[in-house]
C-alpha cells in the first residue's frame, strides 16, 4: 500500500469536498481504510509544497507522481485510492 500526499488550502471548498469524498469512500469500501493520506496546506508547509508540480488544489500524489489536480469527483478520488492499493 502506498501513501498519498495531498496538497490543499484549508479554506478551499474543493479541498473540503475532496476530504468528504475520501471519508465517504473509506466508509463504503473497507479496503481503503488503511490508506495513509498526508494532507499539507501549501501556505503552512511551503517547504513541502515546493517539492511538487501542481497549480490547483486539491492535488494528490503517490511517489511524487500527480494523480489528481483541481476540482474533485468521486471517480477521480477513488482512482487515486485504488492506485494507492496497487
Amino acid at each position: 500500500m502506498k501513501e498519498i500526499t495531498m496538497m490543499i488550502l484549508n479554506d478551499c471548498p474543493h479541498c473540503k469536498r475532496a476530504a468528504k469524498m475520501i471519508e465517504a469512500l473509506k466508509e463504503k469500501h473497507p479496503e481503503y481504510q488503511d490508506i495513509v493520506i498526508k494532507a499539507y496546506d501549501e501556505n503552512e508547509h511551503p517547504e513541502i509544497s515546493s517539492q511538487f508540480d501542481y497549480y490547483y488544489v486539491p492535488s494528490m500524489f503517490i511517489d511524487g507522481q500527480k494523480l489528481h489536480e483541481g476540482v474533485p469527483s468521486f471517480e477521480a478520488v477513488e482512482a487515486v485510492l485504488k492506485a494507492a492499493l496497487a
